[in-house]
């Protein structure tokens, strides 16, 4: 009869069900490191966060809500919801709503609320007017955009200082070194979560 040679004798299921936790922590833990790395990334070099303040954009977006915006490769157009820094005017990012572009002309009839860009008549679903009266100008309409420029509005129209008031920007026009990004998403409130238009 051949002598049977002893079988090593295997680790205690208790050795092997803790080394198999140790190793299942530490991929969470690299998953959580590669995610985290991935989000700063993101937020320091494509997109920013940023909140809305003022009631100027609503029904649209309303104060304090979260809005992702990015500057990758954007260039202004109109019916684009932005966020630009006013230097002097106010200390907050300000989201407003592109309404021409540069050499673009502006015409806004106060008596009827008819926006026109270079002659055609813009249909505005977002806007909001209230009171049965619209806030005026100081410029005398119809403008036009100059190099560099932007002409922007609150969907808000009764409670927006935009380029309506020749003291925004340059003349009212904001210069597109002055923009922040365009809104792409809004992160919060979560029942609002969602693209913005």
């Amino acid at each position: 009869m051949l002598n049977e040679k002893p079988h090593a004798s295997a680790a205690p299921a208790p050795q092997k069900k803790k080394q198999s936790l140790i190793s299942a922590a530490f991929d969470y833990l690299e998953i959580f490191v590669y995610s985290a790395v991935i989000i700063i990334l993101l937020f320091t070099f494509f997109t920013r966060l940023t909140s809305v303040v003022g009631p100027s954009m609503q029904d649209t977006l309303f104060e304090n809500e979260k809005l992702l915006i990015t500057d990758i490769g954007y260039k202004p157009k109109h019916g684009d919801i932005i966020v630009y820094h006013e230097l002097g005017y106010y200390n907050e990012p300000i989201v407003k709503r592109v309404i021409a572009t540069e050499g673009q002309v502006v015409d806004i009839d106060f008596s009827t609320w008819t926006l026109t860009v270079d002659g055609e008549v813009i249909e505005e679903d977002y806007r909001k007017v209230d009171n049965g009266y619209l806030v005026t100008s100081d410029h005398n309409f119809p403008v036009t955009v100059p190099e560099n420029c932007i002409f922007v509005l609150g969907d808000n129209r009764n409670h927006s200082s935009d380029s309506r008031d020749s003291k925004m920007g340059q003349n009212g026009f904001i210069d597109t070194r002055q923009i922040l990004g365009k809104v792409i998403i809004r992160l919060f409130p979560f029942d609002r979560f969602g693209p913005v238009r």
